[in-house]
């Protein structure tokens, strides 16, 4: 008996399922259907390391801009230490929003700070603990609200 490579093994394999269980007609497109449907990228936002630089504002202190996007709607956050060693964060939103909101932790340990965005999208955070965040953008309408990846503060 012959000894056959795996090449060769994998592409008989290959063959007898696409014989005895093909793939349905239509399946790739109903799949990317189906997640365009759900939304998955608002789930997802993209987020963008924009700038990681020191500033000297009396003294050394670390300054982080952030921005997130999911198509429709834009954060971008620039984050810099205080003279307590707690966190400022300087938002800009560029869709109609009725608040922004800043979370640390998860479930009883959740604390979350609100904001309300001005004519010009802006808004801030002051005296926030370092930690892993997140921030949630609430839209207004018919827009769907925008829920960040976590973030170091």
């Amino acid at each position: 008996m012959k000894s056959r490579s795996d090449e060769e093994l994998f592409a008989l394999l290959r063959t007898a399922i696409d014989e005895i269980d093909p793939m349905p007609q239509g399946l790739v497109d109903r799949t990317i259907a189906a997640v365009a449907v759900a939304d998955v990228s608002r789930e997802y936002a993209l987020l963008t390391l924009m700038e990681n630089a020191h500033a000297a504002v009396r003294g050394d202190s670390d300054t982080t801009t952030l921005q997130f996007s999911d198509g429709a709607a834009s954060i971008v956050l620039h984050i810099s230490r205080t003279a307590s060693g707690r966190r400022r964060v300087d938002g800009w939103v560029d869709a109609d929003a009725t608040e922004l909101r800043l979370i640390q932790g998860e479930g009883p340990d959740e604390r979350t700070w609100t904001a309300v965005p001005d004519e010009q999208g802006r808004c801030a955070f002051d005296e926030i603990p370092p930690g892993l965040s997140r921030a949630l953008l609430v839209s207004t309408g018919a827009a769907k609200d925008l829920l960040t990846p976590q973030f170091e503060v």
